[in-house]
């Protein structure tokens, strides 16, 4: 016997066998052996068959729900760039939404607000919000608190509450302030109670931005709560900077959403 335990053929020579020697029948094992082969590849061919049909189906993809109010332009300018971030994780597509405006035209033209921009849809009811397996809520802030037209939102969403539909759902935040001391922490961390009753799983960014949150040589909003943006008076736009943090948190939740997904 040999290592893999098959007979070592003979060195010696063989008899001859007579020319007219009555043929030996095959052992049955090898008609078996022929009926298994035949199945074993109409088996192998009916695999192939339904893996080409698997592969040919769509596979649905995690999606994150990024839901804001934008007075003038900067939270929006965020959501965008937030977005390109959440896409840019395989398996995982960003849709975005606007909240109901609860301001009056007369109101916003004395305000100088800009028309909103009809490519970004409103969010037709806050039971929307159960089909999503993630959500960013973005808006600027008003003395430190979430601007009125977030919180009529979040007040609106009662129903989803007494039927727990969000619980488990995580969620971050991203805001806009008009000063440096306007509340780009306390306007994230005060929405935190919305979440908490939910039973939502706030998701901070932290300091995974790396050296860009340690940045001292330009102005920047953003916080370990998420990404921020600076308006000033409402003429300052986005910096570099404060948009690849938002860019950062769209990829971050993403990365979240994917392995909360698996879990």
């Amino acid at each position: 016997m040999g290592k893999g335990g098959g007979c070592v053929p003979s060195k010696k020579k063989l008899p001859s066998v007579a020319v007219d020697a009555a043929p030996v029948p095959a052992p049955s094992s090898a008609v078996d052996n022929t009926n298994t082969s035949a199945s074993a590849a109409t088996a192998a061919d009916d695999n192939v068959a339904l893996r080409s049909t698997i592969s040919t189906e769509p596979i649905a993809k995690l999606k994150i729900f990024i839901v804001f109010y934008s007075m003038y332009g900067h939270v929006e300018g965020l959501a965008r760039r937030m977005k390109k971030g959440v896409d840019g994780v395989d398996g995982v597509e960003a849709v975005l939404f606007r909240v109901p405006e609860t301001l009056t035209e007369d109101v916003l033209q004395q305000m100088r607000a800009p028309p909103k921009d009809d490519e970004i849809p409103e969010i037709l009811s806050a039971a929307e919000l159960a089909g999503a397996d993630g959500l960013l809520f973005g808006f600027p802030t008003r003395y430190g608190c979430m601007a009125a037209q977030m919180k009529a939102f979040f007040d609106s969403t009662g129903q989803l509450w007494k039927e727990q539909k969000l619980a488990g759902k995580p969620a971050g935040f991203f805001v806009s302030t008009g000063t440096q001391g306007g509340g780009q922490e306390t306007t994230a961390w005060t929405a935190i109670t919305q979440l908490a009753h939910h039973g939502m799983l706030f998701v901070p960014i932290g300091y995974t931005f790396g050296a860009g949150m340690f940045k001292m040589d330009s102005i920047r909003g953003g916080s370990p709560y998420g990404a921020g943006v600076f308006a000033g008076d409402g003429t300052r736009e986005p910096s570099e900077t404060e948009l690849a943090l938002a860019e950062h948190q769209g990829k971050y939740m993403a990365a979240v959403v994917k392995r909360l997904s698996h879990a």
